[in-house]
């Protein structure tokens, strides 16, 4: 039986291909408002978004026909799970279809503000020819903590680790006999962690367990010239306590892709030299963006036409 889609965020072409040859009806519309979706989603069957397009309860509402929501990534933060579940929606994601492409952002971030190249090609192109303003320091030897260690967090380790880097984890739903077997140290607690790493990458989810987890106690704690990467939510760090650090010394820098409100036009980080800043790019690679349209098209396919469910969060 066919059914209705709205594909309401940018989207590989080739998702609406494979929706398409199964019979349904595909509708492309992107850049809408809150109130543009809730009275375009009447009559859909089903929703496929990205990051940008919030479904929020207000949409989910007004949806009359609704049965699943399909996210094209990792995170479900812009879709108002329990107002789906409530109403008996589906929401589906596609949980490893980005961890390559965030792992290697991480790491692209690490060099970066090891080595500060952002702030000395900008510094390049003003015209200045400062070199000794720009010494940065070496990643061989150095000791990568990696908070959270899922696909992300073990890819990156992984990487790390032929990079000739000490790689030390923590993770309480992960035992330490599996990181162990990974080449990898486990520390015993957050403090743990943060006291003896050069570099802390996140690989945490987010939500009201990991908020503000790095805030001014963690970063305390923190070994004097150690610099902080995030490539994973914006809210699992304190962003005034972390510019409270930067500015008095004691984090050497800072790289993020993820900020507590996107864009960060009021962020306390935005005019830190020592800050390497990116507007959420870790799943940003056409290898991921094919793959996570692939994935989401053919989960929801087979939902509305067999009833199977795999990727779902509720």
């Amino acid at each position: 039986m066919s059914a209705r889609i709205l594909i309401a965020d940018k989207l590989a072409n080739r998702a609406a291909e494979i929706l398409g040859s199964s019979g349904h009806e595909v509708t492309t519309v992107t850049g809408m408002t809150e109130q543009e979706l809730c009275h375009k989603i009447q009559g859909f069957d089903a929703i496929i978004v990205r990051s940008a397009v919030k479904v929020t309860k207000p949409v989910i509402d007004a949806a009359d026909m609704l049965k699943v929501i399909g996210r094209a990534g990792t995170g479900v933060d812009n879709i108002d799970v329990p107002a789906a579940t409530k109403k008996g929606v589906v929401v589906m994601n596609v949980p490893g279809g980005n961890s390559l492409s965030a792992a290697e952002h991480t790491l692209a971030m690490l060099f970066s503000v090891a080595r500060m190249v952002p702030q000395a090609d900008a510094s390049l192109r003003r015209g200045e020819w400062q070199r000794s303003k720009f010494t940065g320091i070496e990643i061989t030897g150095k000791t990568l903590g990696i908070l959270g260690f899922g696909r992300v967090g073990q890819i990156v380790a992984d990487r790390a680790l032929g990079l000739k880097m000490r790689v030390l984890a923590f993770d309480p739903a992960v035992r330490s006999l599996f990181m162990e077997s990974a080449g990898v140290e486990a520390a015993n607690d957050l403090t743990a962690l943060v006291s003896r790493s050069d570099f802390i990458s996140l690989h945490m989810s987010g939500g009201a367990a990991t908020k503000g987890i790095i805030g001014r106690d963690a970063l305390a704690h923190c070994r004097p010239g150690a610099m902080l990467i995030n490539c994973a939510r914006g809210d699992i760090v304190d962003e005034a306590a972390l510019a409270e650090a930067l500015k008095e010394g004691r984090l050497a820098g800072a790289a993020l892709d993820v900020f507590s409100s996107e864009p960060p036009i009021d962020s306390p980080l935005l005019g830190l030299p020592n800050v390497v800043m990116t507007p959420h790019l870790g799943a940003s690679t056409l290898e991921a963006q094919e793959r996570v349209a692939i994935a989401i098209a053919e989960q929801v396919r087979d939902f509305l036409d067999t009833g199977r469910r795999y990727g779902c969060v509720n």
